[in-house]
């Protein structure tokens, strides 16, 4: 099927993945490139109906910034595509031909107001005013020739500018944040009037054309596959499933790590979905013995991914005296799931290491991975259209090191206990508030501190949790949410009630950014 595409050139920016989401909104398939991929590698991507350059933190006369050829401008030109430059891109493209950009003696950050000044094509429909967001250190300065201005703040001369000879825009301003009150309008007017895109991207399409996709590339091989139970490597494995059948073969590793009686429901959940056998393997004292005495978060993630790869490459072997030799690996690995590896962008800092994507050197098998190219809320609506129950598609999403990232500090038997018990009382709490289908995590979170309380008249040195509960789209960016002060009375009530080792307990009020969503 014919498909028009918006590729968005990542040049480190946190809101890159945002863009792309903007974008599949609207109907059109996006996808994401480095900003140094050749001209060949661009012809081979079909149908490409425009491209947008992404923000980033560099500056573009820095010697190590992100750049592009003055032959990418000429491609695009040839092949009449049209390009939107965000922020750090807005500002490349008037440096690279031939304007300039100057830093600001201060940054300037939020809430601005834009005048519009020609309303013709990417503004079109938009008032005089409108409030934008600006993020940002340096600004455009002169425009190169054949440019002109359409849009100016008051701290910023030249906050949009178009070449409408090449078709060539840029907004000094995220137009693929909220705060940009109409931005999904402008992306709007340029994916479907400058570039002319057709809104062809549809879910029920996408599942066909994977399995198909799966199917060829696959063949009759043999695919092994570790589940979770979670949404993202749930709906991988019954796109695998339905495309190849019992070609696949699932493995659950229970690490240890797991929530109140967790391991028990995923093996019901995958039962209820015919797609047994899935392969349990108990190795919780192994990840515990592990992780005896490990503090540094990192370090624990990488135990955890080189505990998991090798216990799962022992199964992997068994497994293989019973059903023949595995060519390829299933990963339910989606796109947030790359860019905090940094595995997108050259120009991105890794923020954390994740087990589904750090696979280990001389690795044989071959991956498979069907929803590589989805953001969370995407996999969802696949789910749902494959027929999974809205208990698989709404679970919340759980860290791969599971509760070992939520335990600040060494991981024991006796944290690890508090621990299951608090966010229990946590799930119950939020299942039976209003909050329960709008928040996309909440969790409990055991400090490396003890505080002094009162009980029973007794002064107690115990445990403090804090509860974490956030909302969002896809993770990429999330605020704390405003549960009611009853829910938290309530959780914190009975944490401290029920729960032995805890006498305190704090909420988390901070967003992300600046914060991550887990604590480590």
């Amino acid at each position: 099927m014919k498909q028009d595409t918006i590729i968005v050139l990542d040049f480190g920016g946190q809101y890159t993945h945002l863009i792309s989401r903007r974008v599949r909104e609207l109907g059109v398939y996006s996808e994401i490139c480095t900003y140094d991929i050749s001209l060949e590698g661009l012809e081979k991507i079909p149908d490409v109906k425009g491209i947008i350059f992404s923000g980033g933190p560099n500056s573009v006369y820095d010697e190590e910034s992100p750049l592009v050829s003055k032959e990418f401008f000429s491609w695009c030109e040839e092949r009449g595509v049209p390009i939107l430059g965000i922020c750090y891109g807005h500002q490349l493209i008037a440096h690279i031909l031939g304007g300039s950009v100057k830093r600001l003696d201060r940054r300037e950050f939020g809430k601005t107001v834009l005048y519009i000044e020609e309303k013709e094509d990417l503004f079109q429909g938009l008032k005089d005013t409108e409030i934008v967001w600006m993020s940002h250190g340096d600004q455009v300065l002169e425009l190169p020739p054949g440019f002109e201005k359409i849009g100016h703040t008051d701290n910023c001369p030249i906050a949009a500018y178009r070449n409408m000879t090449d078709r060539i825009y840029g907004v000094q301003f995220h137009i693929e944040v909220h705060h940009t009150e109409k931005g999904n309008r402008i992306l709007e007017n340029f994916v479907k009037g400058i570039c002319g895109c057709q809104a062809t991207w549809r879910m029920e399409d996408w599942i066909e054309e994977t399995i198909r996709s799966i199917r060829k590339i696959v063949g009759g091989a043999k695919v092994i596959m570790a589940v979770s139970g979670g949404v993202d490597s749930t709906v991988a494995a019954v796109l695998l499933h339905r495309a190849i059948g019992k070609n696949l073969q699932c493995v659950f590793v229970d690490n240890g790590l797991l929530r109140e009686n967790e391991a028990e429901e995923v093996i019901r959940g995958f039962k209820r979905l015919n797609l047994e056998p899935v392969h349990f393997v108990d190795a919780g004292e192994t990840f515990l013995h592990r992780l005896e005495g490990v503090m540094d978060p990192e370090q624990k993630r990488r135990i955890i991914s080189d505990t998991f790869i090798r216990i799962f490459e022992t199964k992997a072997r068994e497994l293989e005296n019973i059903y023949g030799k595995f060519e390829y690996l299933g990963q339910g690995t989606i796109y947030p799931d790359r860019v905090e590896s940094a595995a997108t962008s050259k120009s991105a800092s890794r923020i954390k290491s994740h087990h589904n994507v750090v696979l280990p050197e001389g690795m044989t098998l071959k991956l498979v991975e069907p929803l590589a190219s989805l953001y969370k809320d995407e996999v969802r609506k696949v789910g749902k259209l494959l027929g999974l129950s809205d208990e698989v598609v709404w679970r919340q999403p759980f860290p791969g090191p599971s509760l070992a990232v939520r335990i600040i500090g060494a991981v024991t038997k006796e944290k690890l206990s508090i621990l299951r018990k608090a966010d229990a009382i946590i799930q119950e709490e939020i299942q039976k508030s209003d909050f329960r289908n709008k928040l996309w995590q909440s969790f409990a979170v055991l400090l490396p501190v003890k505080t002094v309380g009162v009980m029973g008249d007794a002064r107690t040195y115990e445990n403090v949790i804090a509860v974490r509960a956030v909302e969002s789209e896809d993770a990429m960016t999330a605020n704390f949410a405003k549960l009611d002060w009853s829910i938290l009375e309530r959780i914190a009530s009975r944490l401290v009630n029920e729960v032995k080792g805890i006498n305190r307990v704090v909420y988390d009020i901070t967003n992300k950014p600046p914060s991550t969503v887990e604590w480590e």
